[in-house]
């Protein structure tokens, strides 16, 4: 399959345009690629405001890369049909892994990294076929690339690391690969790393162990991270990005802030901060250049988000809400109370969110898989329904 990179510049972007209804007509063909923030703090695409909701498709690409290799790459090409299905209910874009979960996915990019990257354009390109923007996360399980090239994870703080190195290898052949496409709109980090940082001494705390998926067989102090890590690592990767694409949003993946952030930090203890407390670990997390400030909402946490979007407004940076939605078995009880939730995202203001998960069957029973067939599918039409009232 041909490069993206190498494809036309010019063609691409129109064709995407005509597939981007939620796109206002006097943005179309304006500005630079992707979604950008502007001198204000505020997201834009192609010049304009951008309000949107979108969906986690979190294995798009990791169900290709751990498919059998067939005559064109891959033989699970599913992601395709769920590309289509998005596009049928105008889901305007999707968050995806852009890396495998355990080092063992990573042996078709350690011995055939042609293939590897054939497997994620093709990921890439139908995205843009159908009109889905993208959001890579480059660097899903915290544990991923320390494993892969055989060191504890507090070599995330150090900037002479072979993790650090890898990280920023990784992210030269993939921004550099991707960045005139019109399919990606920003680039992300990790997944819930600040989850990770600052947590009690001990064993409970640290990666799991999964030989036979190519973790290590042991795991010591080394292997716990803080926050002062992961700022050195959050600062180098967005360094990193801003060398091959000086546009598009870059983001952390972050979660909500634990309660006790500050408090973790400094002591260890599970003490409730004080606003001023988060706003600085917010602060901290969400250092430049990663200029907009990564949140994901379940439960309590949902109640969060209005502060949230208070606080990153004082960092000057806009909000996107990475993940939200309700786990559990789908029941009239959980029906409202996705709708509801869906509303308080709705009114938060936050430019983008994105809900937790499409088309994941692993989830299907307890963690909420959504897919244009299951008795979740209203979930997609409500996210339809809410995204024609954010155009307007």
């Amino acid at each position: 399959m041909k490069s993206i990179a190498a494809t036309n510049e010019s063609s691409l972007a129109w064709a995407v345009l005509l597939l981007m209804p939620w796109l206002p007509l006097a943005a179309r063909g304006a500005g630079p690629p992707g979604v950008t923030v502007d001198r204000a703090g505020h997201l834009a695409q192609y010049g304009q405001p951008v309000r949107a909701i979108g969906v986690n498709y979190f294995s798009a690409f990791l169900r290709t890369l751990r498919g059998g290799k067939g005559t064109q790459g891959s033989t699970d090409t599913s992601y395709d049909e769920g590309f289509r299905t998005l596009a049928q209910y105008d889901i305007p874009f999707a968050r995806f892994a852009a890396t495998g979960f355990w080092p063992a996915d990573m042996r078709l990019y350690q011995e055939d990294r042609e293939q590897y990257f054939r497997r994620l354009d093709a990921v890439v390109e139908s995205a843009r076929r159908h009109g889905v923007g993208l959001i890579p996360s480059l660097f899903w399980h915290n544990s991923l690339v320390p494993d892969l090239v055989g060191e504890p994870c507090d070599q995330w703080g150090n900037r002479a690391s072979k993790t650090l190195q890898f990280m920023r290898t990784y992210v030269r052949q993939v921004v550099t690969r991707y960045a005139k496409s019109p399919a990606i709109w920003g680039w992300e980090f990790g997944n819930e790393y600040n989850l990770r940082a600052d947590l009690p001494a001990g064993p409970a705390h640290w990666p799991t162990i999964a030989v036979r998926l190519g973790t290590p067989a042991e795991r010591s102090a080394r292997d716990e991270l803080t926050s002062d890590m992961l700022r050195i690592a959050l600062v180098e990767f967005g360094r990193e990005v801003r060398r091959y694409d000086p546009y598009r949003f870059i983001t952390s993946g972050h979660s909500h802030l634990r309660p006790a952030a500050w408090h973790l930090k400094i002591e260890r203890t599970w003490t409730v901060d004080s606003p001023a407390q988060q706003l600085e670990m917010l602060a901290l997390l969400h250092p430049d250049p990663i200029n907009v400030v990564s949140l994901h909402a379940y439960g309590a946490d949902v109640e969060r988000i209005e502060w949230a979007g208070k606080a990153a407004q004082k960092l000057g940076k806009p909000l996107l809400i990475g993940e939200f939605g309700v786990l559990g078995e789908e029941t009239p009880a959980t029906h409202q109370q996705f709708l509801g939730v869906l509303h308080q995202v709705e009114r938060s203001g936050a430019p983008l969110a994105a809900v937790w998960v499409f088309d994941l069957p692993a989830h299907e029973q307890r963690r909420g898989n959504i897919s244009g067939h299951n008795a979740r599918r209203y979930r997609l039409q409500a996210i339809q329904a809410a995204n024609a009232r954010l155009r307007q």
